[in-house]
């Protein structure tokens, strides 16, 4: 079924598809179906629950930052199986983003490109969102404002997280979309240490004031980073005792496309199937090197069950889908989950 619907959305642009979706999604939840699709389709399964950064997941299988950046429909995407959804990224101020045509689909290579630019509703719209929230993991993707400077940057995250505490599971703090100007630059070893530092003090603090466990606090990283600067990475969440990383964002890589050369020639992130070897290249490059534990979840071209054991193998304690999603619909999310019991039954005979 959904390949039909699939069949219509990809006769119109990409956003649009999105925004359509977003429609229909709403008014399914609006009469209940949603509802009737998790108790109809979705397992419940002991091989399927996880405990990560002491959280109880009932699924290993989340919603990836960008989809439901506004925190619009994260219980209709609960009821069709994801075991948590990342919301964001969410910037302090509201802002439109950067300018259209900002989406591209490259069907011949199972992927997209995107140069959205943290376009959100801002922090506030998002919270009083997030007060209706009754059975759904959620994690908090956030970041800067196009128009704050690098130098003020901390301002924007420690605002962001101030704002969200209390309203979501997890934090993530995303440095690595390449399509805010300057903002990959936050990568660098130095700035890097002092933002994160800064927000888990202040993490800490929140949580002190709350009477409650701190909130984890993740970093998500771009495949595009070098050996030596996974270390750099490494060195700075171990000394730190970062809860996590999540591996990877878009890539700026174009090697081996199929797609038109108009296509492939468009700047933004590129997201899916070509992203799949590298990005579990990272995960496996974090998860041997680690020194002492840290969550990792593993984001990246998975649009199968294979695809999504193989980050499970990898090291990913957790993963996330989008591209995947869009191309193959919640029959991806319920293929994987099948494999995941099916793998359990096998390893108990």
């Amino acid at each position: 079924m959904y390949s039909i619907l699939r069949a219509l959305l990809f006769k119109i642009d990409p956003e649009k598809a999105h925004h359509f979706s977003f429609g229909a999604i709403r008014l399914f939840e609006i009469l209940g179906l949603t509802r009737i699709i998790r108790f109809s389709w979705v397992p419940r399964h002991s091989a399927l629950r996880k405990e990560v950064m002491g959280i109880a997941f009932d699924s290993p299988v989340g919603l990836a930052a960008g989809f439901d950046k506004n925190a619009l429909l994260y219980n209709a995407f609960s009821d069709f199986g994801f075991g948590f959804v990342e919301i964001g990224t969410v910037t302090p101020k509201a802002q439109p983003g950067n300018s259209k045509k900002r989406l591209f689909r490259l069907k011949e290579d199972r992927a997209l490109i995107n140069r959205m630019g943290f376009n959100n509703d801002g922090v506030d719209r998002v919270v009083a969102r997030l007060s209706k929230r009754h059975r759904t993991i959620i994690g908090g993707n956030i970041g800067k404002n196009k128009v704050t400077p690098n130098e003020n940057a901390i301002d924007d995250y420690t605002q962001a997280m101030k704002a969200l505490y209390g309203k979501v599971d997890y934090f993530v703090v995303n440095v690595s979309s390449p399509n805010t100007p300057g903002l990959r630059e936050l990568q660098e070893k130095e700035p890097l240490f002092h933002l994160l530092k800064t927000l888990l003090e202040l993490r800490d603090q929140l949580a002190d004031g709350q009477d409650t466990q701190p909130c984890p606090l993740l970093l998500k990283i771009a495949p595009d980073l070098s050996d030596a600067q996974l270390d750099d990475i490494l060195d700075i969440v171990e000394t730190l005792k970062l809860d996590g990383v999540i591996a990877t964002n878009t890539t700026l890589s174009r090697e081996g496309l199929n797609s038109d050369a108009s296509l492939i020639a468009e700047t933004g992130g590129l997201s899916g199937a070509p992203l799949t070897q590298r990005s579990t290249e990272v995960i496996r490059y974090l998860k041997s090197r680690q020194k002492h534990p840290f969550a990792i979840i593993g984001v990246g071209g998975i649009d199968s069950a294979a695809a999504a054991l193989e980050k499970l193998d990898a090291g990913a304690d957790l993963i996330q889908l989008y591209t995947g999603f869009v191309y193959k619909g919640p029959q991806l999310i319920w293929d994987i989950h099948k494999a995941l019991i099916e793998r359990a039954h096998g390893q108990s005979s």
